[in-house]
């Protein structure tokens, strides 16, 4: 804001002598000098003052605002509906948005890529295929797998004659492409020397392959928890697998910018997450009792995701995570699924947390 002056013009009837005229301007002159002195230096002062006020607004703006996107039956959205989140986040300043539900990793990460939300949860088969694919995704904190998982499961119709992976030859099976349910088809079919070109799969949302498996269009579906006790539960439908031949880690996924960007946020939304899922663990009930709200399914559904799911516990993750989704990456290249290798080092977000626990 610049200053601006009017010029004056006095008129004087009276005569005054030479010194008394001198005198009288010498002061007027010092006037005006002490006045544009002392009015420069406020004007410097609102300006500054200002743009202070402008940058920290616009600062806060930006790093105070954290947009959580969410599948069906995750954590993400268990701590939306308790609101422990919301209020943590918000003693630190930090505004929580929301973001679904979405029906599957591959339209959450395509939030995640489209600048829609900042962090999601999805599983690690599809994290890494977004990676590879060059979106701009990293990884924040995992939930390390659990060997006696129920959440992951190959499904077929209650009066289907398949009853083992090996009657899958020959046979239609309804996967996500590039996501977990292709993997475990992939690898259930590795542990019992089948060669994966003698079952065709069919890429298939879970949305359009449930109801392709009641109506006959497959003959087999591989998928995740809470698809998989909707379908046994309330569609008859009955898994042919039990525990998961190579189980999976759990992955937060942050948008690069986000991470880069609002690393204290992004670590804190992260951190108040594992805590949810701490109080949920020692809470089943009311975990069973949000999914009842969540998904509109039955009290006995919602009690057995969240058996089958098992314990919530999200961490940041440390060298021996980093190593096994490493071995997780290269193996999805072998088998041609993600078109380059992914350096999961790199893939960690700079988040300075990385420690082992």
């Amino acid at each position: 804001m610049g200053n601006y002056f009017k010029e004056h013009r006095f008129q004087y009837k009276e005569k005054y002598s030479a010194s008394t005229t001198f005198a009288v301007a010498a002061s007027f002159l010092g006037l005006i000098a002490s006045g544009c002195s002392q009015q420069t230096a406020i004007n410097a002062t609102v300006n500054s003052a200002s743009s202070s006020k402008t940058l920290t607004t616009k600062t806060t703006e930006k790093n105070t605002v954290i947009r959580l996107g969410y599948q069906k039956g995750g954590i993400i959205p268990i701590a939306r509906q308790r609101g422990e989140l919301e209020r943590q986040l918000a003693t630190q300043n930090i505004k929580v948005e929301w973001s679904g539900p979405f029906d599957r990793c591959a339209t959450l990460l395509s939030s995640l890529n489209g600048n829609r939300a900042d962090i999601g949860g999805c599983g690690d088969i599809p994290s890494i295929s977004g990676i590879a694919a060059k979106q701009p995704l990293c990884i924040g904190s995992v939930q390390r797998p659990r060997p006696d998982s129920l959440s992951n499961a190959i499904l077929v119709r209650g009066d289907s004659p398949i009853r083992k992976p090996t009657d899958l030859i020959g046979k239609k099976v309804a996967v996500n492409q590039g996501g977990a349910g292709e993997y475990l088809l992939l690898k259930v079919l590795e542990k019992e020397n089948i060669p994966s070109y003698q079952v065709q799969r069919v890429y298939l949302s879970p949305n359009d392959a449930a109801p392709a498996l009641y109506q006959g269009s497959v003959d087999a579906w591989a998928v995740w928890e809470p698809y998989i006790s909707i379908a046994e539960l309330e569609h008859k439908a009955r898994r042919i697998t039990t525990t998961h031949p190579a189980p999976t880690y759990g992955i937060m996924v942050v948008r690069s910018d986000a991470a880069k960007e609002n690393p204290v946020a992004v670590k804190a939304a992260l951190t108040a997450l594992s805590e949810d899922g701490k109080w949920l663990n020692q809470h089943t009930n009311a975990a069973s009792d949000f999914l009842v709200k969540e998904l509109k399914v039955s009290d006995a559904v919602a009690k057995q995701v969240t058996k089958n799911r098992g314990p919530e516990s999200y961490v940041f993750p440390n060298t021996e995570d980093i190593a096994k989704l490493q071995k997780t990456a290269d193996w999805l290249l072998e088998q041609k699924i993600i078109p380059q290798r992914v350096d999961i080092t790199k893939a960690v977000c700079p988040l300075e947390t990385t420690a082992a626990r």
